[in-house]
């Protein structure tokens, strides 16, 4: 039973749950709780760390078990933990790792976010993305860390499931994206068409730019199309994660 802070692996967590250079280095991240160890590839599993009061659990046990696990009094757990209120168990996962072509099949729908900060927003993307049937995200390489432990929670499990990869810029992107036959359209202020005037039943792509600045001026050039979600009252836009799930889920309606 692991009963100290200073203890080496407790150190390497709190590093993996705080710093990127780290879990950039070492190709690991962390998740807590059970819904997140329940739902991870076993396969990725590095290694799950159970806290003193949740070890009697003869259930969740019986599966931590069968992997690499250690025990750690209550409180060191609690300061393992990247939450207010842990729930007693954290998972190491190795990073996956992806290529251009596990993102999108045959008919590919695909999110590209530019300069993305927010962590929730990164993670809720990610879930609603897996709902609305989306093909893979990609990511410039500006955007938050997607092994954040906050982007983690707030993807409720979709990270195993919705490829991710980053890029060096959405212009760098523009040319591939036309060989595989997918056409981008820029959430945009200046759009010509709302977004439920265009068909997205081809190859597409949805442009989502940071959450204070919008797309740079050279990502919305490389767009084949610019729209707009009509809006009422003052407000000038949206917040990134509910903007990108109007899209989805229109894409995803007209595909049904």
């Amino acid at each position: 039973m692991i009963t100290s802070v200073n203890n080496g692996q407790v150190k390497n967590i709190i590093q993996l749950n705080q710093k990127t250079k780290a879990r950039r280095e070492q190709g690991l991240f962390v998740a807590e709780g059970r819904k997140m160890f329940g739902e991870a590839p076993r396969d990725w599993i590095s290694k799950v760390y159970v806290s003193e009061a949740l070890s009697d659990d003869a259930e969740l046990m019986a599966q931590v078990e069968k992997l690499p696990y250690e025990i750690v009094t209550d409180s060191v757990f609690r300061q393992m933990s990247d939450t207010q209120t842990p729930q007693g168990i954290m998972t190491v996962l190795k990073k996956p790792s992806y290529i251009m072509e596990d993102i999108g099949g045959k008919n590919p729908l695909v999110m590209i976010l530019e300069d993305l900060q927010d962590p929730g927003n990164a993670g809720t993307i990610l879930r609603t993305g897996e709902g609305a049937g989306v093909s893979g995200v990609l990511l410039t390489k500006t955007c938050v860390d997607i092994t954040n432990p906050k982007v983690i929670r707030s993807t409720m499990g979709s990270v195993y499931r919705m490829p991710f990869l980053y890029v060096e810029s959405v212009v760098s992107l523009a040319q591939e994206l036309k060989d595989r036959n997918i056409r981008t359209f820029a959430a945009h202020l200046h759009g010509k068409n709302s977004y439920d005037q265009e068909s997205y039943t081809g190859g597409t792509a949805f442009l989502i730019g940071n959450e204070g600045k919008g797309l740079t001026d050279e990502a919305a050039d490389s767009a084949d199309c610019l729209i707009r979600i009509p809006m009422c009252g003052k407000v000038e836009s949206l917040n990134a994660a509910m903007a990108s799930g109007i899209l989805m889920y229109e894409a995803a309606r007209q595909r049904r």
